[in-house]
């Protein structure tokens, strides 16, 4: 008789904007029980779904899975990496940029099932300023409506829109200085993205040739623009050009460091946090382990 494989499932309750109690029995119906053994927990604050990785690591858990949205993939897969465990995901966030890359359903049971064929695949990591991303890092506007939104109890795409369309009018350009594996650039910039894969989320891709898988990053630099060309620029996301557009730049790199003018917002996988004026971005080749289709 072989040994069923620990799985912890950590439910982020308010992702996406949706309730979650059903969850655990839709797992339960759905999960291979002669291949797993399921456990579940709901995190309740921000922070929480890593202390409940960090523990579980270190209770004999061989997989954990993180059911919500690219916030509760960092807290969840930051822990899987250092306990050097397998990550899972279930996609239950309004954007789910790094399941979107990875190919990974909202479809909940085709996710599942996916959970029970267990293909296991390394892929990148990285740092901003010593805090690990899997998706998207970043400063400048982005960064600054990712704060202004964290205060806002409406969560999902048609607020975090909304919200947009108020920010961007009173929103200024900073001017930064880059060095991207020893050579220097000085950019004015509506935002600056550190993408590991290649997009927001939603399909609105910031960097359409990024891989979890090649070992770089991509520096994008959104140029500042006239707020009537807004539409294209989401029109130039949308579609997957970014690449060619001249309203970005892309410059891709193992060894990022950005000064910017002053101290303020940056996020790391769409979370908000204040950081100084000194940033630095590096890579970890197919250092994080997790189940792909």
């Amino acid at each position: 008789m072989h040994t069923k494989i620990n799985i912890l499932f950590i439910i982020n309750p308010i992702s996406g904007g949706r309730g979650k109690l059903r969850i655990p029995d839709f797992i339960d119906q759905y999960l291979d029980k002669e291949k797993f053994n399921p456990n579940f927990v709901f995190s309740e604050y921000v922070g929480h779904a890593g202390e409940l990785a960090d523990e579980a690591a270190t209770k004999n858990f061989d997989v954990i899975v993180a059911a919500g949205g690219d916030g509760t993939i960092n807290e969840v897969a930051s822990k899987v990496l250092k306990h050097k465990k397998i990550l899972g995901i279930l996609p239950l966030g309004s954007g789910n940029g790094l399941a979107r890359f990875l190919r990974i359903s909202k479809n909940l049971r085709y996710a599942l099932s996916l959970i029970n064929n267990f293909k296991v695949d390394e892929i990148d990591t990285a740092e901003f300023n010593n805090k690990c991303f899997f998706n998207l890092a970043g400063m400048g506007f982005d960064a600054h409506l990712s704060s202004v939104f964290s205060k806002d109890k409406k969560r999902g795409l048609s607020g975090y829109v909304k919200l947009g369309f108020k920010e961007v009018f009173n929103y200024k350009a900073q001017t930064y200085l880059l060095n991207i594996d020893g050579a220097e650039y000085t950019r004015k910039a509506f935002a600056i993205s550190i993408a590991n894969s290649s997009q927001y989320g939603n399909d609105v891709y910031i960097a359409p040739n990024a891989s979890v898988k090649d070992g770089l990053l991509d520096v994008c630099i959104i140029k500042p623009f006239p707020i009537i060309k807004l539409p294209l620029l989401g029109y130039v996301m949308l579609r997957g050009k970014a690449e060619t557009s001249d309203m970005i730049e892309i410059i891709k790199g193992k060894n990022i460091k950005i000064t910017r003018e002053k101290a303020g917002a940056v996020h790391v996988d769409g979370e908000p946090l204040q950081m100084g004026t000194e940033i630095e971005a590096l890579v970890h080749p197919l250092s994080l382990k997790v189940i792909v289709p």
